[in-house]
């Protein structure tokens, strides 16, 4: 087996008994990046000097021997700033911009003596569902290069599953980890809102957004979400440990209560899907687990609440590149300032971020705002109120397809903005209601993988953890 094939575990044990170094483990990486990434593209940035230079340091240090991340190449969507890096955020408008801080989560995986070996591609700014609409072109499947990776963290996930990297960063805003992780076959965890720190991720939607691990295993995803959870005070919405809640250890399904809900299995699951899922739920009941079907009656709105709540908050937060502060400035063509604004942002930012922004600007303004947005929020609570209900009734997890169907072809639904959305449809539910989620691989439709989702009460995350750890 070739080092960049490695589990995490399996790394860090090969690390420990000096079976290879941690620089020949990212030369590994790092071959694989030069030979498969010009197809896939998967990378925006390669770190090749500094994470030679970062191994070379912890095989002076042998920090593998009590840091399991030490040593350990992982991959970064580039929307979390590193210092000193580039962070494109996949667009134009910040092409040659670069992080003048570390986000919580780079300090927590520096302090961890991981290795940061690139920074990877994806939609523009997180808009999108297929890593189509980044500037610095399209994302491939690793599984099919006519195929999505999904996304948008379609990077992270293609560079896990091509073993680029041994694990990665992303962040789920509606499924943004869990989509690419079904579509390219590897685990994406994707954490209670407010268990991992946002400082330092350029911000889509603040309500939804969370920063996610992407690993082979769900050993591996856990690995690296242990490194980056914690409370931060630079983050208002950063959980503190001490409401952290106790959860005891699950070895086994016997007795374990799991819902499956029946809105989630309707139209527009794929067939082969939907079978592929049941043969597994039906496995799990031979295993000790409890299945019982549960309703989750306002699934049906969450798609419409996404689109509504997501692109407000986006027209808020872009609002901030406006050609003066930092990115892309068109001041040299403007004749006032209004002009550098419209020329800047105009030229900058990529059709799906200019419509999103409009649609957004719409559902905020004086004549809408009542019927668009403040509706909408009020459904986000109907929503959560379907999921708190439904764990009250003793439920340990839920079940669902992580997505409708697997991967679909590049370019077929780039100009359907509706069809495309509807690959969030499994999804976006479980960021409306701020709830941790992974997604796991189950099979295949052909040469395309298949995710299933499993879905867990507020702060529970260790505990689906565990429970996916047994399914896989």
């Amino acid at each position: 087996m070739e080092l960049n094939s490695l589990t995490i575990k399996q790394a860090n044990q090969g690390l420990k008994k000096g079976d290879f170094s941690s620089q020949e483990l990212v030369k590994s990486c790092l071959q694989t990046i030069k030979r498969k990434d010009p197809k896939i593209n998967a990378f925006i940035t390669v770190l090749e000097k500094q994470s030679l230079q970062q191994a070379k340091v912890v095989d002076s240090k042998k920090s593998f021997k009590k840091n399991i991340l030490a040593g350990i190449p992982i991959a970064i969507k580039d929307n979390i700033l590193v210092k000193d890096v580039p962070c494109t955020a996949g667009s134009r408008i910040l092409e040659k911009y670069q992080g003048t801080y570390d986000a919580f989560v780079i300090k927590k995986l520096k302090q961890a003596d991981a290795i940061l070996i690139g920074k990877t591609n994806m939609d523009e700014f997180a808009m999108g569902s297929s890593s189509e609409s980044s500037y610095f072109n399209p994302v491939k499947n690793p599984h099919n290069l006519d195929c999505v990776p999904g996304g948008s963290s379609g990077g992270s996930a293609a560079a896990v599953a091509a073993n680029m990297c041994l694990g990665s960063l992303g962040s789920d805003t509606g499924g943004s980890v869990r989509q690419p992780a079904s579509f390219c076959g590897v685990v994406g965890f994707k954490p209670t809102y407010g268990l991992v720190s946002r400082y330092g991720l350029i911000a889509l939607a603040s309500s939804l957004d969370q920063v996610g691990p992407l690993a082979k295993t769900v050993e591996g995803a856990k690995i690296i979400l242990d490194t980056i959870r914690g409370y931060d005070s630079l983050d208002s919405t950063s959980i503190k440990k001490s409401s952290l809640s106790s959860q005891s250890s699950i070895k086994s399904l016997k007795g374990v209560k799991i819902g499956i809900p029946k809105e989630y299995f309707g139209k527009g699951l794929d067939s082969k899907v939907k079978s592929i899922l049941k043969e597994r739920i039906d496995n799990l009941a031979k295993q000790g687990a409890i299945i019982k079907e549960v309703s989750l009656p306002h699934t049906e709105y969450a798609l419409a609440v996404y689109y509504i709540i997501m692109p407000a908050e986006i027209s808020a937060n872009l609002a901030r590149y406006d050609g003066i502060k930092y990115g892309l400035s068109d001041f040299k063509k403007s004749k006032c300032l209004s002009d550098v604004y419209l020329n800047s942002r105009s030229h900058g930012f990529g059709e799906e971020a200019k419509l999103r922004i409009m649609l957004g600007a719409y559902s905020l303004s004086a004549g809408h705002k009542e019927d668009y947005y403040l509706r909408a929020q009020k459904v986000r609570l109907l929503i959560k109120q379907d999921f708190t209900k439904v764990f009250k009734t003793g439920l340990d997890c839920l079940i669902t397809p992580t997505t409708p169907t697997p991967a679909f072809r590049l370019g077929s639904k780039i100009k359907d903005p509706l069809a495309m959305y509807l690959s969030d449809v499994c999804t976006a539910s479980v960021n409306l209601a701020g709830l941790p989620a992974i997604s796991l691989p189950v099979g295949k439709v052909k040469d395309l993988p298949v995710g299933l989702q499993i879905i867990g009460n507020y702060l529970e995350d260790d505990k689906i953890l565990q429970i996916a750890k047994i399914i896989s």
